[in-house]
């Protein structure tokens, strides 16, 4: 196989690999098919560059935080960073802190052909009746409102002040690359094809990914045992997340 045949079936199974279902009728996307899930109803985009537009409901992290992931009895600590990716941040520490992602399952590991991501955080995954083929199309449901939580895609362009908003640097036409990017340890959103979809699914990169960069939000990085990461299988479970630091920057409303 020629390289640059190899270099697509790689992009293609990695690009793939990160998207999620956005609703119950989506369908669950396997890294081994071409078929993307059924995208959700359309919703405004906000393409201005300002936090202020975006729902104020939505949590935010003012500063940094440290999260614990207890896997296998090991434990995996990130920093997440607010400061370039204040709702994204705000979202995963809100849910740390609510207790969502105890007992859910990492349902998607993939290693070949080459090291891309360990993918977990679907809702679902807590109850082991749920067929295996439905993981990776569940989101969060906020008890307050009986609807899931979406939060805008965020990525904020290296030198800038703000991020850019539910648009990827593609569709945006933007050259630059992302103040966060995909390297070894990156923690970002997995999400369906529409930019706005992202919930509670995150994914820790396990090599550099630079063909992810401007097109999912990175919202912190592996600190501490990333060879815990690197150890995990399909189905390993969560067994723990908390907050062990920088709870107080989480803002919500």
């Amino acid at each position: 196989m020629g390289l640059n045949t190899r270099l697509f079936k790689v992009t293609l199974a990695a690009l793939l690999a990160l998207w999620v279902g956005a609703c119950a009728t989506s369908s669950p996307v396997d890294s081994t098919t071409t078929e993307a899930p059924a995208e959700p109803e359309a919703t405004e985009s906000v393409t201005a560059a300002d936090p202020a537009a975006i729902d104020p409901a939505l949590p935010r992290l003012e500063g940094t935080a440290t999260v614990e992931l207890m896997v296998n009895g090991e434990s995996i600590l990130v920093e997440v960073d607010g400061m370039n990716a204040p709702v994204t941040a705000g979202n995963f520490v809100d849910l740390v802190n609510r207790g969502v992602y105890d007992g859910l399952s990492f349902h998607r590991v993939v290693r070949d052909p080459q090291p891309f991501v360990v993918q977990g955080g679907d809702p679902l995954s807590g109850d082991p009746n749920v067929p295996s083929l439905q993981l990776g199309t569940g989101s969060f449901i906020d008890p307050d409102t009986q609807a899931p939580r979406y939060i805008p895609l965020e990525i904020k362009p290296e030198g800038e002040d703000n991020p850019l908003y539910s648009q990827t640097f593609e569709d945006a036409r933007l050259n630059a690359a992302p103040q966060l990017a995909h390297r070894r340890g990156a923690v970002a959103m997995a999400r369906s094809q529409a930019p706005d979809t992202a919930s509670s699914q995150f994914y820790i990169a396990l090599a550099d990914l630079p063909v992810l960069d401007g097109s999912y939000a990175v919202f912190g990085y592996v600190t501490e045992g990333m060879e815990v990461v690197d150890g995990i299988q399909q189905g390993d479970r969560i067994e723990s997340a908390r907050v062990i630091d920088g709870l107080d920057n989480l803002k919500t409303n």
